[in-house]
């Protein structure tokens, strides 16, 4: 698989209550990623750049709100999120502070 692809795969980690929930109760990690991403390549490209196991992706598709301001309509873009469940043991530190 092509190495520029999979660094372009997580666009960012997706940070809420519910995230961070799953974070510390089931080793749950949660990312925005491509629209047209596979689960496997949401899996290599999380092992690849945070040197960790992967066990489970599950995905989920956002389609945009429609919203307006004023007369002006416009559309949020669809978006995609990824649950990545990790082996036993690994973890992800976003912080940086160790």
């Amino acid at each position: 698989m092509n190495q520029e692809r999979l660094m372009g795969i997580l666009l960012a980690p997706h940070v809420s209550e519910k995230a961070t929930d799953a974070a510390d109760k089931v080793n749950q990690h949660v990312f925005r990623v491509l629209r047209d991403a596979t689960k496997l390549e949401i899996k290599r490209a999380v092992e690849e750049l945070f040197k960790v196991r992967v066990t489970e992706v599950r995905v989920l598709n956002f389609k945009g709100k429609h919203k307006r301001h004023g007369a002006i309509k416009g559309r949020r873009a669809d978006w995609k999120k990824a649950y990545v469940r990790l082996a036993q043991g690994d973890d992800i530190d976003f912080t940086g502070i160790e």
